[in-house]
């Protein structure tokens, strides 16, 4: 039964007709676009992308779709019978219960403000009315009216391809400001329906109209059509509208009779299910070109109720969390309660332009969106303190370059000053899109920011002890059998990190890398006391130590005075879990000595965050904590766990060369001035 189903999808397209085999179709999906030729569409997109960058692109995303689709048929045809049953007794279980959490008690109405751009445009300009108008540059289009829809014409599309489509078209350059004002304005009428209405986006919003209807008596196709009514004489503006019982089915409905129109469906089981079982699935939010591929070539599912009559493969090949998905659209299930508040995880803008390498030009951009960022947080009353930079070169492929900073920040010229280290980290480079996010606000901490003055860890190592000590009155010592263990607070410096991304969906992938071996320059100093007790620098007396065996000797480390130059390095795993301070099988320091890197002087090797030579300071704050981060791992790693037995061993019953007994090493605050790094360790590991 599966293995007549692998042939699904796999026609290839005449030799003659190459266009076929072009995915990047602008499909008819969109409202206004019911009657555009296709085929016709495909050929345009396909002659006039061919050779292109862009085209290059789609290749590579079209190469990895034929893999991904050719590996899931395989899944596919290896089903057995009994694996079939198997995951259809599963299906059948989790419909029965999804179906018991189906609620037809409220009532939700979707609003989309119709080819809105546009329409603000014409608004504004009353000569461009019933022509084919499309918002935007012959670099990238925003909207088209339903004027330039027929033509096949729609958002995301190139201008250059969409003049070949309709020479006659008309572009209009974006102007946002214009948009948000309108945009205030329908919201205003939005409000008196539903106080807590969801403003999907500037355009659109999902209300719970329950109430409404309830308290005023009438039903729920009447309180559209008068919302409508309302929306065109507060902006002179149309909209359409879709009443259904959960936001999933309202935002299809609201398509159905676009524009200025709207679609009331019932909240009765039968009739949901009617409504969506002959529903192409491309008409749910959700699911997009990539995953409407999928569904068609591996298992020939075109309709949502093809979802239900497929459950058993779609549990079988994808997650729990997908296969619910999928088999909630199969029941008609979406949203019906009012979703909770949440505070905002990070704000972004981004903007697309004709690809350039112009240093200035970008430069300027970058300071366009530092500046709107800015503008929005203050407008909400945020501060952030990770800022991540968004680049699309003209290849298409996507890098993000992000900086944790110390402070937070809302103002445009903080904003411009870490944004400028990033970008001037990627010249020369020729971009095409650019965008700024802000994240990790002071909400995070229950709007409490972080105590400027209070005291961390990182201060104590740079500065000196709690005491108020000098560093550089105290000489830092390791243990018998490990170093010490010590961790910088990452609020104290600027950490940069990066991440590079091919595009081979609808959304970036990222590359994975891992690396294991690296050439690696040692990034500081280091001095260590070759018998391994830690000491502080004072002008009292020390305890008796014993003199060292043989066996002390196999445990000794090798003294480092000042390290520079080229060392070779460990594996990168060995960052990640602890490094051994004794030789496992000789019993003695290994000669390698194993740090941090540089690799060809730019990107890290530990965690692949690139910085150019440039960022002097930064550079020395990450290799620090690296350090740290590594003294850490021996610390609580595998190292400590089969190292201290030995060490009390050693202390409590080792006989030295002259018979006595080992006397212990006290590191006591009372002793000293200073507090060893040490003793703070031990005492703090008593709490784990």
């Amino acid at each position: 039964m599966a293995k007549s189903q692998t042939s699904v999808g796999s026609e290839e397209p005449s030799s003659s007709r190459p266009w076929e085999s072009y995915h990047t179709v602008y499909t008819n999906a969109k409202a206004g676009m019911e009657g555009v030729d296709k085929q016709k569409v495909q050929r345009v997109v396909y002659e006039m992308s061919k050779g292109s960058k862009y085209f290059e692109n789609e290749e590579k995303k079209d190469a990895y779709m034929k893999q991904k689709i050719e590996n899931m048929r395989a899944q596919y045809s290896k089903l057995t019978p009994q694996d079939i049953s198997h995951h259809q007794k599963m299906a059948d279980k989790r419909i029965l219960e999804l179906e018991a959490t189906r609620d037809l008690s409220r009532i939700w109405l979707h609003v989309d403000m119709d080819a809105f751009y546009a329409a603000v445009e014409t608004l504004c300009n009353p000569s461009l009315k019933g022509k084919p108008v499309a918002v935007g540059s012959m670099s990238m289009i925003s909207t088209a009216s339903y004027e330039a829809r027929k033509f096949g014409v729609r958002a995301a599309m190139p201008g250059f391809i969409a003049r070949k489509l309709c020479p006659e078209l008309l572009f209009v350059p974006v102007d946002f400001q214009k948009y948000t004002h309108y945009s205030n304005l329908t919201r205003k009428v939005f409000q008196n329906y539903d106080l807590n209405f969801l403003a999907a986006s500037l355009d659109e919003a999902y209300l719970d109209i329950t109430s409404v209807c309830k308290e005023r008596g009438i039903t729920s196709g009447e309180v559209a059509e008068e919302l409508r009514q309302s929306v065109h004489l507060e902006t002179g503006l149309t909209c359409s509208a879709g009443v259904a019982p959960n936001r999933l089915l309202a935002k299809v409905c609201s398509d159905i009779n676009k524009p200025d129109g709207q679609f009331v469906l019932p909240n009765d089981r039968s009739a949901i299910m009617t409504f969506i079982s002959s529903l192409p699935i491309r008409k749910i939010g959700g699911i997009g070109k990539v995953t409407e591929r999928i569904l068609k070539d591996v298992f020939g599912i075109t309709t949502c109720e093809d979802l239900l009559q497929k459950s058993s493969f779609i549990c079988a090949l994808f997650s729990r969390s997908s296969a619910d998905f999928f088999l909630s659209v199969g029941l008609g299930l979406g949203g019906t309660d009012t979703p909770q508040y949440k505070m905002r995880k990070s704000i972004s803008n981004e903007r697309t332009f004709s690809a350039t390498a112009d240093e200035a030009l970008l430069f300027q951009k970058l300071v366009d969106l530092s500046e709107m960022l800015s503008a929005d947080m203050i407008k909400e009353g945020l501060f952030g303190r990770t800022l991540t930079l968004k680049l699309k070169t003209a290849s298409f492929e996507v890098r993000t370059r992000a900086v944790t900073l110390p402070s937070y920040i809302c103002s445009s010229e903080e904003i411009l000053k870490h944004a400028s280290k990033l970008l001037k980290a990627e010249f020369p480079v020729s971009l095409r899109l650019m965008g700024l996010r802000m994240s990790h606000f002071s909400d995070d901490k229950n709007g409490i920011p972080a105590d400027p003055t209070q005291k961390t860890l990182s201060d104590f190592i740079l500065s000196g002890d709690v005491s108020g000590g000098k560093m550089s009155d105290y000489r830092p010592l390791v243990s018998d059998f490990c170093d010490n263990t010590f961790s910088v607070d990452l609020n104290s410096y600027p950490t940069y990190s990066a991440e590079t991304s091919c595009d081979l969906r609808d959304s970036s992938m990222e590359n994975q890398t891992s690396d294991s071996t690296f050439s690696c320059t040692i990034l500081g100093n280091i001095n260590e006391e070759v018998n391994g007790t830690v000491v502080p620098q004072s002008s009292e007396p020390r305890a008796k130590v014993h003199e060292p065996t043989n066996t002390d000797h196999k445990m000794k480390f090798e003294k480092i005075d000042s390290y520079t130059g080229q060392l070779e390095a460990c594996p990168r795993d060995n960052w990640q879990n602890g490094f051994s301070c004794v030789d496992e099988e000789a019993g003695s320091i290994s000669d390698q000595k194993q740090f941090f890197v540089w690799v060809d002087d730019y990107k890290c090797s530990i965690c692949g965050i690139e910085l150019p030579p440039s960022f002097t300071e930064e550079r020395q704050e990450h290799s620090d904590f690296h350090l740290a981060e590594r003294l850490q791992g021996e610390e609580s790693g595998h190292n400590l766990r089969s190292f201290v037995p030995q060490q009390r061993a050693a202390q409590k019953g080792h006989t030295g060369s002259s018979g006595r007994l080992k006397k212990k090493q006290k590191s006591s605050p009372t002793t000293s001035k200073y507090v060893p790094i040490d003793a703070f360790f031990v005492k703090t590991n008593q709490n784990f």
